[in-house]
């Protein structure tokens, strides 16, 4: 995500806690605050998919995703 977003959503989240926000405002942080969090997502799943665990024995199994 582009820091100028995250600057933006850091903004809003200011000027709600001292002014509030018209709805237009409200609606443009909760649309940034999803990419945002998308984002994040994205990038922990990236990061868990290129990890390993080391057994004590010394051998490597990738991590997979827990089926629920």
């Amino acid at each position: 995500m582009e820091q100028s977003k995250i600057d933006r959503i850091n903004e809003l989240a200011r000027k709600a806690r001292t002014e509030g926000l018209t709805d237009g405002e409200r609606e443009e942080q909760q649309a940034l605050r999803q990419e945002y969090i998308a984002a994040y997502r994205k990038s922990l799943t990236d990061i868990l998919d290129n990890s390993y665990i080391q057994r004590p024995d010394g051998s490597k199994e990738k991590v997979r995703r827990k089926d629920s």
